[in-house]
């Protein structure tokens, strides 16, 4: 999959990260295309705390193990 993320608290304002099929994940900066549209969500992570509103699986809550801020508006992708 490919998530298109716009806001606070990542490396870039925009970036795109792709998971490849072997589990690992590259990054880059701003929009890579071709998007083919998958869902979208908007994420909260504060401390180790993170919401996530998504269009194809409502609202969830997870843990994790660092701790953050970020702010984001996301939109996931079929990998093109």
């Amino acid at each position: 999959m490919k998530y298109i993320e716009f806001g606070v608290g990542n490396t870039w304002l925009v970036r795109t990260e792709i998971e490849l099929e072997d589990g690992s994940e590259t990054e880059a900066r701003g929009i890579v295309g071709p998007i083919l549209y998958h869902s979208l969500y908007f994420r909260i992570w504060i401390g180790k705390t993170v919401f996530i509103l998504s269009s194809k699986e409502g609202l969830k809550k997870t843990a994790k193990t660092r701790r953050a801020f970020k702010l984001i508006f996301g939109v996931v992708s079929y990998p093109g």
